[in-house]
């Protein structure tokens, strides 16, 4: 998400460079190319108008201090601006000590699906033990994914075979709190569109389960139509925050820059995969950083201390210290590293990615799939002392793996090179960080 803003705010802000003054005349043309970044990423127009006119406004005439370069003051006036538009405080997912949270949406947003995932956050984040309870009683199988869902992860569905949405959800909330679940997710019905019907039964149910969160689900790709929904709902239900989904696909990401500023409801999460783990709190702070092309290495830190084996890491580092690293350690890191997920990704959450280009990087994950085949190929002696790999035995992991022979002999090239890499290290007194 945000690659099309980043790149076009990027151009627009390397235009200002060279200037010792920000003139009317200078600003109205960058201030263009932000403006069509904006637009062309679904933002709303009221939002970009309003937003455009409060950079001009900070940037005419700021006479640029010998020690700040009009490229820096202009980035600066921008991050400040877009903070403002997203909402400088950060909103967080209630953590009372018993928590009932509905989600509400259209249908196809992923309501579902994010009620997994933040049953597997909150148990994981908040401690908490959850409970889902199925109240989508009109669409085929609603119930039945949502069961799968709970299955997967190990958290107990509430249903019941009746058509009261509202009852079935006050029946389940009495069962949490009789058998110990401390934080209950209602799956709600959704619509194709806001109707009548749809709001009276989620009105109903507010009244009388009174949850600590009524959370809006909403399509990342939803573009402009967004802010309508948002408001269908909120004018009804006290929403309390907003779930943005499928923002790791093609979604041009206007929708986060609008939803706050236009109805002052907070985002709380963001859907950031398909998988159960791939949602992340929303920060404002960390998505400017993005989206001006800064990087989030705290998101990156954080998600690899969700996926990664600290003790298999802490291991590993002795060893690469200690000049006793192996190719089963090799293996083991390739296993960690296809734990944070595509690559590319991963890259992208780095600083300054795009302007080294990185950002558009596509990386073949066959190579790594090769490395690992051509690895489980050989023998335990053999990957704990790959000098010993002769011809023959080149040959017979090469055939094992369904790779070359001269493909064994680059992994192992490229391994003896990372081994001496690290003797330097430790010849030159330079200690790894870790």
């Amino acid at each position: 998400m945000f690659e099309n803003i980043s790149e076009r705010l990027e151009s627009a802000i390397h235009k200002i460079k060279g200037y010792g003054r920000i003139t009317e005349e200078n600003i109205s043309e960058i201030l263009r190319e932000v403006r069509l970044a904006l637009l062309e990423s679904d933002v709303n127009y009221k939002v970009v108008k309003e937003f455009t006119n409060n950079v001009k406004e900070k940037a005419l005439g700021t006479i640029v201090d010998s020690n700040l370069k009009p490229r820096e003051m202009f980035l600066k006036i921008l991050k400040d601006e877009l903070i403002e538009l997203l909402g400088k405080d950060s909103a967080y997912l209630s953590n009372e000590k018993f928590n009932v949270a509905m989600l509400v949406g259209l249908q196809g947003s992923g309501k579902t699906t994010h009620i997994g995932k933040l049953g597997n956050w909150v148990r994981k984040k908040y401690k908490k033990k959850p409970m889902f309870i199925a109240c989508d009683i009109y669409r085929p199988a609603a119930i039945e994914q949502l069961k799968q869902i709970g299955k997967q992860l190990n958290i107990f569905v509430y249903a019941e075979d009746s058509k009261d949405a509202v009852k079935i959800a006050e029946n389940g909330i009495k069962y949490a709190k009789e058998n110990g679940y401390d934080y209950v997710f209602i799956d709600t019905a959704g619509r194709l569109h806001i109707d009548e019907n749809l709001m009276n039964e989620l009105k109903s149910m507010n009244e009388v389960i009174k949850p600590n969160e009524i959370l809006l689900v909403i399509d990342g790709m939803i573009g402009q139509d967004a802010i309508n929904v948002i408001e269908g709902f909120n004018n009804l239900l006290p929403l309390t925050g907003t779930i943005l989904t499928k923002m790791d696909g093609d979604t041009k990401g206007g929708v986060a820059l609008s939803v706050r500023h236009l109805t002052n409801i907070p985002i709380k999460f963001v859907g950031t995969s398909e998988k159960m783990d791939g949602i992340t709190e929303f920060d404002t702070n960390r998505m400017v950083g993005r989206i001006l092309g800064e990087g989030d290495i705290q998101s990156l830190i954080e998600h690899a201390e969700d996926v990664m084996d600290e003790k298999l890491a802490k291991e590993t580092a002795k060893k690469l210290n200690n000049g006793k690293f192996d190719l089963e350690d090799f293996l083991n890191q390739l296993n960690q590293i296809k734990r944070l997920g595509p690559l590319e990704n991963i890259i992208k959450l780095l600083p300054g990615a795009s302007k080294l280009g990185l950002n558009n990087i596509n990386i073949d994950s066959k190579q790594l799939s090769h490395i690992e085949a051509i690895i489980q190929s050989m023998t335990i002696k053999e990957r704990k002392n790959p000098e010993i790999i002769k011809a023959s035995r080149k040959l017979r992991i090469a055939k094992g793996s369904g790779t070359q022979v001269q493909d064994v002999n680059r992994l192992l090239n490229q391994f003896e090179t990372m081994k001496k890499m690290m003797k330097q290290f430790k010849n030159g007194n330079m200690k790894l960080p870790f």
